[in-house]
Order: structure tokens, then sequence, then C-alpha cells
């Protein structure tokens, strides 16, 4: 990166169930106003906006936008699946560090459906086709099982295998996403489990049960970013900044290796720690918290050994220690993650933002990480892409 880019502010709206939110406009409208209020920034000096939801017509985000002001910057609508809010983060990030913009508004939501995800169109190819093949050949197909838990409930079954990881582990991912979740406000499941009540649920793919699964959340987050040079010209927050960033799609790998852990993402996650962790200097054991990808408890754990929190084949172990929470190594998920906080897609990418940009400066209440200095964001998307984020106080 060529220039320091500041986060100057942050907002996040509560998550909600499907039919309980507000319309898609209103809530981002809301997030931004948030985040302005946060940065200290009048609107009239934001440059551009990116914005990123899944289930949304096109120029939605400037139907959200425009509920902030009609100033005629540029706003680009941003679609990569589950990784559409780090997606829009990465290009604003971008804009910022190439000299294109000075700051930028970064703007995330989804008003979604109840049930599994699934496609809009029914009368062209899908753009998991490919995946879904990858995944036949490996585990088949179970008709009424959703697809989604399908591939991440094999990336599990496949880490199993490998490494004889019990199903008990991964169940216990749940039991400390909503314990984390429980002192987050804006997160909507905020009731904590026991791992009996989560084994006890019902089973939707092996290993996953109903509790191992994220829920389909409405909601809006936002971010301003700025370069260092405007932030300290305007008096704004100079406290976190974007210390390095990366983002990868598929390789080979994905589709030739029969591992449904590669099928899922696991050499796009590992790929883009790697360049993070290069280009920022900091490794990951140098991380004090993670704000991951966990749609699934098979995510998480495959995602620990991905980012290189825990070498492969030891996540079991990690969780078992308590290397994943408060007291441990590093603190995962404090705001309860997708699992707990919920997963409004397009939002996800900035809610992670925001939580870790509070962490930084100290600002996250109950569910504070001590002494917290490094932050890593983890943001996937099958189809597919995914975005490493490092944030460093000042």
């Amino acid at each position: 990166m060529s220039r320091k880019v500041q986060v100057v502010g942050v907002g996040m709206i509560p998550f909600t169930k499907p039919g309980a939110s507000e319309p898609y406009s209103v809530m981002g409208a809301r997030a931004a106003k948030q985040a302005l209020e946060d940065a200290r920034v009048d609107y009239k000096l934001i440059e551009q906006a990116y914005v990123g939801y899944v289930y949304g017509d096109s120029t939605s985000g400037q139907a959200a936008v425009y509920g902030v002001g009609v100033t005629g910057i540029p706003v680009f609508n941003v679609n990569n699946n589950c990784s559409s809010g780090s997606t829009a983060l990465f290009l604003a990030r971008q804009a910022i560090d190439s000299g294109a913009a000075e700051c930028v508004l970064v703007l995330g939501f989804d008003q979604m459906s109840p049930g599994a995800l699934k496609g809009a169109y029914d009368d062209r190819p899908s753009p998991l086709a490919r995946f879904q093949e990858s995944m036949v050949a490996v585990q088949g197909f179970e008709d009424g099982v959703p697809r989604a838990a399908q591939f991440f409930g094999g990336a599990g079954r496949a880490h199993m295998e490998r490494f004889g990881t019990k199903p008990e582990t991964f169940a216990r991912i749940s039991v400390k996403a909503r314990q984390h979740a429980a002192r987050n406000p804006l997160a909507i499941f905020r009731q904590t489990v026991t791992l009996d009540e989560v084994m006890a649920a019902p089973q939707v793919f092996n290993p996953l049960t109903r509790l191992q699964c994220c829920p389909p959340t409405c909601g809006a987050a936002a971010a301003v970013l700025a370069s260092e040079d405007f932030a300290r010209k305007h008096g704004l927050d100079t406290r976190v900044f974007i210390a390095a960033q990366a983002m990868t799609t598929d390789t080979a790998s994905t589709f030739d290796s029969g591992d449904m852990r590669r099928v899922v993402g696991y050499d796009m996650t590992g790929t883009a720690a790697r360049r993070v962790y290069e280009a920022s200097g900091v490794g990951p054991e140098d991380v004090d918290v993670v704000e991951l990808h966990d749609c699934f408890t098979a995510n998480e754990l495959i995602t620990y050994e991905g980012l290189g929190l825990t070498a492969e084949g030891t996540a079991e172990r990690f969780i078992l220690d308590g290397d994943n929470t408060y007291g441990g190594k590093v603190v995962v998920n404090p705001s309860g993650g997708l699992l707990s906080k919920g997963h409004p897609l397009g939002a996800t990418g900035l809610a992670q933002c925001a939580e870790l940009v509070w962490q930084l400066r100290g600002q996250a209440d109950q569910r504070q990480v001590e002494g917290a200095r490094v932050a890593l964001q983890h943001n996937l998307g099958l189809g597919g892409a995914c975005v490493v984020t490092m944030y460093q106080s000042a």
C-alpha cells in the first residue's frame, strides 16, 4: 500500500430476523449516517460510495445512499455473494490507496427472506454450477437439504476424516459464539446455549445441527475511509488504519483437489492471509482479535487453519484449549459472528469491520479484548471470493 488508509468512522444497526426489519434503503441510510456521525464527516466531503448487497435489484446502492444525500457522487454497486461487503471495502481502500479519492463511504446491507439461500434465476446457468459438480463428485447431493449446508458440512466431514475431529468440537464453536453474542446488543441471538443443546438440535447435514448454521438476517453496516492526509487536515480520528488487505478468487485446486475444504475456499483463505501477513510484516501469532466468516461452525474450524491461527490439523486442540476465546491465544468473533450476530450477506463484511474498529479503539464494552492492537478480518463468498484485512491501532 502506497498511502495510509484510515478507518475514521463506522456504523451498524441491530440485525433482525426476516420480516422484522425496515426496508433495505432505510437500513442502509441509517448505517451510513451512523458511520458519518462517528467519523464527524459532513456527507458533502464524501467523494465516492461503494455499496455491497446480494438480494437487491441494480442500483439499490443509490436508493440507500440517496437517503443520506443526493450529491452526484459515483455509487458503485457490488455483489460478490457473502463477501460483497468486504469487496466493497477492498475497492474503497484501493481508491484511496491509489490517490483516486480522499474520503469515501462503504456501505453493506441485505433484506433477506426466511429459509435457505437460493438463486434468483432458474432460466440460466448458476454461477455455483461448477462448485456443485465438484461437490457431487466428492460426496453426492442430498435432495431436500440446503445446498450451502452440504458444501460446508462436507468441509467439516473432510476435516473429520483426515484428522479425526469429533462432531462435538464443531458444536463447541456455537456455544462460544452465543457466549460472545450475549455481550453484543446488536446481535440477533443473545441467548446462550449448552453443548448438549447444540448437539440435540435437529440435524441439517452431518456434522451440522441447526444451531451450527447461521440464520438469514436483515441489517446494514457502514464505514468511512480516508487518506491519512485528509484525516489529519480535517481533525478526524486516526487511531485505526488498514495495515494490509488482500482479495483472492478460486484456483484450480478448488475444483480438482477432491477436498471439500478447498471447494469452499480454504485455499483462497490461505493465499489471502499469507499476502496480508507478508505485506504487513505481522504474523498470525501477533493478532489479538479476529472476525472470521463462520457461516457454519465447520467453516470457522477450517478457517482457523486457513488463516494460520493454528497449524493444519490442530484446530480441534485449539478449540478444546480455549485458544479461540477470552483468555486464550486470540479472541475469535467477539461479536458473536455470523452464527449469533447474524448474516445479512452484504452487511457482514462491514459489520466485521465495525466490530474490529471498536475493539482497536477500546470501545467494545463488555466484549472488549484487553490491549487489542492488531485485528484480522476474514470474509468469504462462494463462487468465489475471499477478502482478508488487517487493521492496526496507531
